[in-house]
């Protein structure tokens, strides 16, 4: 089970995020996520449990505790489809410029 966990300390890294969620299974993968252009921790990760009773677990006992400053929230990852953002994957005429009613013969 794929878990999603916000609100980590900034200087959490991948083996501490891993060494936390051990306690409660085995852990197939814990990733922090990292800001591409700073090489910054975003303050979420993803974990991966392959025991779904251990990872229910391990939702039930962190979430909303306190790790540094801020509560965490920890909850089960949603399908990466299921949760795209709004405009992606849309219909040409969906808005922007080619919705019903805008002038498009304005230039022309």
């Amino acid at each position: 089970m794929k878990i999603f966990v916000a609100g980590l300390p900034y200087d959490l890294d991948d083996a501490e995020l891993e060494e936390i969620f051990e306690k409660f299974g085995t852990v197939a993968s814990a990733k922090v996520a990292m800001d591409k252009e700073t090489g910054k921790s975003k303050g979420f990760a993803f974990v991966d449990m392959p025991n779904s009773i251990e990872a229910k677990d391990a939702i039930e006992s962190m979430n909303d505790i306190s790790l540094g400053k801020k509560p965490l929230v920890v909850k089960e990852a949603e399908d990466r489809n299921a949760g795209a953002r709004p405009g992606m994957n849309r219909s040409p005429n969906a808005g922007g410029y080619n919705k019903p009613g805008f002038n498009n013969d304005r230039n022309r």
